[in-house]
């Protein structure tokens, strides 16, 4: 081993119970997290294997996924969802696991609240039965998706098998234009790298960009690392990362918030470590981005037009096109900014807490929604509604005509009561684009808040710069 080593080397080294063969190690798990979606038959093996849940004071339980998000919901409201809600709070209760139930005031989408009540820390590895665990990385942790027979395992042991992933960095700098945020950024690199690119890999994102953005941006970006392939992706801690976790409910305290901090200012990348590939984003390249095909990589400047298939060399890369184009009722040469949408949605783990709701507020603000376009927003938590309707931000939304929603998943995973149906079209915050993501034959295309904003109060996909006046 190099004496030199890279931050995730660091975590990984710390987190090691047992080293087994062919580079594959059994890992301790700091945190685990689990929602109602993927830990019921975990929770069902365990019962018929005798076992129990080694640490529960290691694991907390939230309900999210399987939700209705419409005002004055509960448990019961979505009836796809009641059973799935019952079992979590039997296993959780069954299992002393602390749930964050549907009328907790923590509540909300999972990599939302994690970070918000300070249960990811830096340096921790933190896995939940979704792939985007790695949202968490923003504030330093090495977190990633697992498998329900996963989810078993690390309830049963706390500890995980994992083959070592390969390092890479990417590296963000020069200046960000006008209109561009975090979403912009992480899906011009899909654009750019492919969604193959961080196959197993695990990310490190630096440079100066990343460093001057705040925490909610980082989580934006590290929460797209499995877009284009990567195991997880995270941000070194810095004093940003630090007072962010000052003071959350559940981050340590006094004495041991002293010698937290001495730990976590070690948690960096030595000086002239090595990584198996690096990657360089020039930010003043960077226009406000958008999807106009079925995955992230499927992605262009939103001033540009939808792509002929024979612009590509490629054969396999030709049929992606047209496939993807013919899904979407797309023709090649259409002005991105020409295609009308039916719904806009603002929400997810992505793009959902406070900073992503000012945002598109101030976008909205005395504006209309287009006659036609359904509008959502659903906040990433209570925490994040309480504070957004403290500062007035649901009175604008619904003003605009935006719907103001209870927290949850929503939209973004459609296993819930709020889909789009089929045919029609919706420019989402949300991570995914692929083919019934949003609803059976439903049409994505992701964009940042505010694009989103701009897009419904305009009635197709539209150039926020050019709304502000700005371009």
């Amino acid at each position: 081993m190099s004496a030199k080593q890279t931050l995730f080397d660091k975590i990984w080294d710390q987190h090691v119970i047992r080293e087994l063969n062919d580079g594959v190690s059994l890992v301790h798990v700091d945190r685990h997290i689990i929602h109602e979606a993927t830990s019921a038959p975990a929770f069902k093996n365990l019962h018929q294997t005798q076992r129990k849940v080694r640490n529960p004071d290691l694991t907390y339980a939230v309900i999210d996924h399987i939700l209705s998000t419409m005002p004055g919901r509960n448990g019961e409201s979505f009836e796809g969802g009641r059973e799935m809600v019952r079992l979590m709070r039997q296993n959780c209760a069954a299992h002393g696991i602390e749930l964050f139930d549907v009328k907790d005031p923590r509540q909300g989408i999972v990599h939302v609240i994690t970070p918000e009540l300070g249960i990811v820390l830096p340096g921790s590895t933190v896995v939940c039965g979704d792939s985007h665990t790695s949202t968490c990385g923003g504030v330093g942790a090495y977190a990633w998706g697992i498998g329900t027979s996963e989810v078993e395992h690390v309830l049963a042991t706390q500890s995980i098998v994992q083959r070592k992933p390969k390092r890479m960095r990417v590296s963000f700098g020069g200046t960000l234009g006008n209109g561009v945020y975090p979403k912009d950024l992480i899906l011009y690199l899909i654009g750019q790298v492919g969604i193959g690119a961080g196959r197993g890999f695990v990310v490190e994102y630096a440079g100066p960009v990343i460093r001057s953005m705040p925490m909610e941006g980082r989580l934006t970006i590290c929460n797209m690392s499995i877009e284009f392939g990567a195991r997880a992706g995270f941000i070194a801690p810095d004093d940003l990362t630090f007072e962010y976790l000052r003071d959350r409910p559940y981050a340590p305290t006094g004495r041991l918030w002293d010698k937290a901090l001495i730990n976590w200012r070690a948690l960096q990348t030595d000086e002239g470590a090595e990584f198996d590939r690096t990657v360089e984003v020039d930010c003043s390249k960077v226009k406000p981005q958008i999807t106009w095909g079925t995955t992230p990589h499927d992605v262009a400047a939103i001033d540009e037009k939808v792509p002929n298939p024979e612009s590509s060399a490629e054969p396999a890369r030709r049929q992606a096109i047209e496939r993807a184009l013919a899904y979407q009722g797309l023709k090649p040469g259409t002005a991105l900014e020409n295609i009308p949408i039916d719904f806009a949605f603002i929400g997810s783990c992505t793009n959902s807490r406070l900073s992503d709701l000012e945002a598109a507020a101030a976008i909205l603000q005395g504006r209309k929604v287009a006659e036609g376009v359904r509008a959502l927003v659903v906040p990433g938590s209570a925490s994040v509604k309480r504070a957004a309707e403290a500062a007035g931000l649901d009175k604008i939304f619904i003003a605009a005509g935006f719907e103001w929603r209870e927290a949850g998943c929503s939209m973004c995973v459609a296993i819930n009561d709020d889909q789009v149906p089929p045919g029609k079209r919706c420019i989402a915050t949300s991570n995914r684009n692929f083919e019934g993501r949003q609803g059976p034959h439903s049409r994505t295309h992701l964009a940042s808040p505010v694009t989103v904003a701009a897009s419904a109060i305009s009635g197709h996909i539209a150039d926020v710069r050019k709304l502000a006046g700005n371009s």
